[in-house]
């Protein structure tokens, strides 16, 4: 509980005494580690001799069986020397299965009769007798034959320590004085040195973890310092970008803070720019109502007017009286013109104040395409501009009359905007869910002034232009969910302007016709 009741009390203050409830820890399993390792190696090193003597007893065991199975089948005395000679043999069949196990056939004053060590891990079956257990050998072989019972010895060393087994031979067949021997050597860790060096080491390994904990606490409170203070230094409405520190966990969250400004910065930009964009479509809107409400005071004159000249035009034409009329009929044929056309301009603002409602149909946009360059021939040539349409055969969903308007308003600008001997092109495509049809010439393009204000009512680059094509080309759009996009202002040695009518596709099983 105690112990609890600290813990609890430490992780409740601050990052520094955290990190020192770290260091004990840490210290703590050092030192529970050190002992584990201890006691694992004394384990370990046991087990395996144990194990080593099983298979050394084992060993020895098929050696004697082999040598009584090879005595039996030969009916050969076992003083005779080619007895003798076929006892490696025996060695090598009897200890190939047991790895890591050398042994052979001893005889008392004789010496070694046969060895082998089958499992060698060198070149071949090593036959050489190991000159460094020699004695060792000897002596547990004859305390094997003079107590006639199996005998083991174990040699400990600094780096191994090796086990020897033997046993004698008995029964009619053996060899008199003589054993069977086997030997292994079983790799010993010295556990006091390595105890020390592994002490050491985690020793190391503690001091250098806690001068990183110190430095890092140390470290995480300046950074947080210095990000309290550049936070406290600003407003809340315009955030500072924050240095990274190096420490990836705090450099995460310094990125997600620098991000939360960047986007509260473009929010602020965005809803700034909204407004403005707010305040100039009020302005637009109730000009477009004055507008409206001009052009509808000003077409009752116009027509009565219109009809005025015409009936005196008429009259003048039926009267046989020929005197003046060089001079009236030009003056009343301008006066026609002029209302005519003051006609067309009241009827393109009342077309920017009254957006249409679009009836669409299935329509073939190519055949549309050829329709308005026919219309249009007679103008290009007499301006001297080459004009042709391309793109694939496509049947779109769109409203006929409010997308002929639209286009109409492209070409009329591109053919006053391009110079003799110039080229306007129509080109159709779909791209993904969008129809879009491009409308480019070869005139000087957009001048750099007028393209963010191009799309607004009587903003023109021409002197005798009234600044409403576009602008209708873009209601006409907007009517049926669409636009008029500037794809390519040209200029600056590029060549002429691209404008795009996009409206979105529908395909022909997805509409439904009234």
């Amino acid at each position: 509980m105690t112990i609890t009741r600290g813990l609890r009390s430490l992780g409740s203050r601050s990052l520094g005494a955290r990190l020192t409830l770290l260091w004990l820890l840490s210290l703590a399993a050092a030192a529970a580690i050190a002992g584990l390792i201890f006691a694992l190696e004394r384990a370990s090193t046991a087990a395996h001799i144990a194990q080593a003597e099983v298979t050394l007893a084992r060993a020895a065991e098929r050696l004697a069986g082999a040598y009584d199975f090879y005595a039996a089948g030969l009916a050969r005395p076992p003083d005779d020397a080619s007895f003798v000679q076929g006892l490696p043999a025996v060695v090598r069949a009897a200890l190939a299965s047991a790895e890591g196990v050398e042994g052979g056939i001893w005889q008392e004053g004789r010496g070694s009769l046969a060895y082998a060590f089958p499992t060698y891990e060198g070149s071949g079956v090593k036959t050489d007798l190991p000159a460094a257990e020699s004695a060792t050998i000897a002596a547990v072989n004859a305390a094997a034959r003079q107590e006639r019972a199996s005998v083991a010895r174990e040699q400990r060393g600094r780096r191994q320590t090796v086990l020897l087994y033997a046993r004698p031979l008995s029964g009619p067949a053996a060899i008199p004085g003589a054993s069977v021997w086997v030997m292994t050597r079983v790799d010993a860790i010295p556990a006091v040195a390595h105890l020390q060096a592994g002490l050491a080491a985690l020793l190391a390994l503690v001091l250098l973890l806690s001068l990183w904990l110190w430095r890092l606490a140390r470290g995480w409170g300046r950074h947080i310092g210095a990000i309290e203070a550049a936070l406290g230094a600003h407003d809340i409405a315009d955030l500072p970008t924050l240095a990274a520190t190096g420490e990836r966990d705090l450099d995460r969250i310094l990125a997600a803070l620098n991000e939360a400004g960047a986007r509260l910065a473009r929010a602020r930009r965005e809803a700034e720019t909204l407004s403005r964009k707010a305040a100039e479509a009020e302005r637009l809107a109730a000009l477009g109502r004055v507008a409206a409400g001009i052009a509808h005071e000003i077409r009752n004159p116009l027509a009565a007017m219109r009809l005025k000249a015409e009936n005196a035009l008429a009259a003048m034409a039926a009267s046989e009286n020929e005197r003046g009329s060089g001079r009236a009929r030009p003056a009343l044929a301008a006066i026609i013109g002029q209302i005519a056309r003051l006609d067309h301009l009241v009827g393109e603002i009342l077309s920017l104040t009254q957006r249409p409602e679009p009836c669409p149909e299935p329509v073939d946009v190519p055949h549309l395409l050829a329709a308005l360059v026919a219309e249009h021939r007679e103008l290009a040539s007499r301006v001297g501009v080459r004009l042709a349409h391309q793109g694939p055969a496509l049947t779109a969903i769109l409203d006929p009359r409010l997308t002929r308007r639209a286009l109409v308003a492209l070409i009329d600008n591109a053919l006053r905007h391009t110079p003799s001997g110039g080229a306007v092109s129509l080109r159709v495509d779909r791209e993904g869910e969008k129809l879009v049809i491009r409308v480019a010439d070869t005139g000087p393009g957009i001048a750099a002034p007028l393209r963010a204000r191009l799309f607004e009512p009587f903003v023109t680059g021409r002197a005798d232009g009234t600044g409403l094509g576009l602008a209708i080309a873009r209601e006409m759009a907007a009517a049926q969910g669409g636009s008029v996009e500037l794809l390519d202002p040209g200029g600056e040695g590029r060549g002429g302007a691209v404008f795009a009518l996009v409206l979105l596709w529908q395909d022909r099983g997805s509409w439904r016709g009234s």
